[in-house]
């Protein structure tokens, strides 16, 4: 249990919570008018953003309206940060433009480096990516084989492209066995990215 006073928690389930609920709607939405090749294109990147957009309305208006004051801060200082790349975007060639994008970037990449990760600990994982058939089966034998080699996952992710026979499964270890289970799987046949 994580001890805190109704305030912090409010405002913390804002910041974590809340405003990725919004957010990932209103990406959602910019999906609606899209033509069906451009929907056809998505890949993970978009599932990732709105994963979280199929929820209840009605829920959600009740949970937002009563922490609207937690919650209106955060999407103000979105609002600055959306509006600051966008004005660089309008003239990428401007000086400081490249500058303005790379740094609000790069202060994405520190936020989400604050992120917990398996069971709340801080601890860094390093990614593989192994291209699989799409074919029954195929996802089984590679976690048996990955469970032969005594690798313990620490998260899986799985990605289809439309039309696409192959899938990508990309999943989490410790950064010690990365480069010794890669060679594994290259061993074993198997296509790493």
């Amino acid at each position: 249990p994580i001890e805190m006073t109704p305030e912090a928690h409010d405002e913390a389930v804002g910041l974590v919570s809340h405003v990725p609920q919004i957010v990932s709607s209103l990406m959602a939405k910019q999906l609606e008018g899209a033509s069906d090749e451009a929907v056809r294109l998505a890949g993970q990147g978009v599932r990732d953003v709105t994963r979280i957009a199929a929820s209840s309305p009605e829920l959600w208006i009740q949970i937002l309206g009563a922490n609207k004051d937690s919650i209106v801060g955060v999407l103000e200082n979105l609002q600055k940060d959306l509006q600051s790349v966008t004005d660089a975007l309008k003239d990428i060639s401007a000086p400081g433009a490249r500058k303005v994008i790379a740094e609000e970037m790069s202060a994405g990449n520190a936020g989400v480096a604050r992120l917990p990760g398996k069971h709340g600990q801080n601890k860094r994982y390093a990614q593989i990516v192994v291209l699989i058939d799409d074919r029954p089966g195929q996802l089984a034998q590679l976690l048996t084989e990955l469970g032969e080699l005594n690798i313990n996952l620490e998260d899986l992710r799985l990605e289809h492209s439309e039309g696409a026979q192959m899938g990508m499964v990309e999943f989490s270890v410790v950064p010690e066995v990365r480069e010794t289970l890669v060679s594994e799987l290259e061993k074993r046949n198997w296509r790493v990215a």
